[in-house]
């Protein structure tokens, strides 16, 4: 990989903007409206910047009384953010802040959740609190603390991660009863497929787990070289993209696997762990961030890897893109944050 990365900044220099941000950078995410880019910050701000003009100033909003935790797109526009100063807060593209709970003053909004249909989740300890329309919805307990939750495509079904599996629970069920899914462990991310036909976690070993819904088949994918923070499936859900080792490692969601077929790896040879990864919205290709600050994109069909940012900025911490996969944000534990407009011209 190492010959790929000559003029490495080209990308960012050229087509983007980059920030000092002065703080961890949490997450990074583009509101579904397209406006705007947003990055949330271990200080507790965000950065706000138009994506109508990535060149312009990125404004800083004061969200959080501590640091944020957990960050999203909301519902329709702006951001969905949550923090250790027990509030769910949404800030939109102008920079206003609407809080839209208190968990508690002594509590950690530790992992957030949106769903165009109107639906948002915040987690705190064992609890997973779920909002409508209307305002709170349901509080649903589970047997230890929350890990990571997402809502699937059809924003019918919340699934949460916590020790020993992962429990599903109907949004709009009367009676509240999950489905669990077992498996021995701490399980500290979760998502779903896009068809909404497997669940994936993290876990606190250098592993994943997933489950086929359909009959409860359980997947193990595992042989990483360090704890697994950031997964992306492919659009289409044929590849699930992992971070976690010293390459992109891209797991096959067809043609009967990931069971029994090996993964294929993208991007590796240098030794420096990858940390984050996002796939592109439409086609086969992923975005990558790497230990050492490197971030770069590859073309799953091919292997052809085109750097973005150059190393040396410290490790990605964040990762995303724009729902047309026009635009690209990234962010590290340094502080340093960037912004590629990578649209036609």
């Amino acid at each position: 990989m190492s010959e790929t990365v000559t003029d490495a900044d080209f990308l960012l220099t050229h087509r983007g903007k980059a920030e000092d941000l002065d703080a961890w950078v949490v997450g990074a995410a583009f509101s579904r409206d397209g406006k705007s880019a947003g990055f949330a910050l271990g200080d507790g701000t965000l950065r706000l910047a138009s994506t109508g003009d990535i060149t312009g100033d990125w404004q800083r909003v004061e969200a959080h009384e501590g640091a944020c935790l957990s960050m999203v797109a909301d519902i329709a526009s702006g951001f969905l953010t949550g923090g250790d100063d027990g509030r769910m807060v949404r800030t939109a593209h102008d920079g206003t802040v609407e809080e839209l709970a208190n968990l508690g003053a002594m509590k950690w909004v530790d992992c957030v959740a949106s769903h165009p249909d109107g639906l948002r989740a915040a987690s705190v300890g064992k609890k997973l609190h779920v909002f409508g329309k209307g305002g709170p919805l349901k509080v649903l307990e589970h047997p230890s603390s929350v890990g990571g939750i997402a809502f699937d495509a059809k924003g019918k079904r919340v699934a949460a991660a916590h020790y020993n599996g992962a429990s599903l629970w109907f949004v709009n069920s009367k009676e509240d009863k999950p489905r669990v899914l077992p498996w021995k462990g701490s399980h500290q991310g979760v998502w779903f497929s896009p068809d909404g036909t497997h669940v994936v976690t993290t876990m606190q070993e250098n592993a994943l787990h997933g489950w086929r819904l359909a009959d409860g088949q359980d997947m193990r994918m595992s042989g990483y070289q360090s704890k697994i923070k950031s997964v992306s499936f492919t659009a289409k859900g044929r590849w699930l993209a992992t971070a976690g080792a010293d390459c992109i490692v891209l797991w096959p969601f067809f043609a009967g696997g990931p069971m029994g077929k090996p993964p294929m790896e993208l991007a590796g040879g240098d030794g420096v762990l990858c940390t984050r990864v996002a796939c592109h919205p439409q086609h086969e290709v992923v975005a990558a961030g790497f230990d050492d600050g490197l971030v770069l994109m590859a073309e799953i069909a091919s292997g052809k890897v085109v750097p973005v940012a150059a190393p040396g900025r410290g490790p990605v911490s964040a990762l995303a893109w724009n729902a047309t996969g026009t635009q690209l944000a990234f962010g590290t534990e340094t502080g340093f944050g960037g912004l590629v407009d990578l649209s036609k011209r």
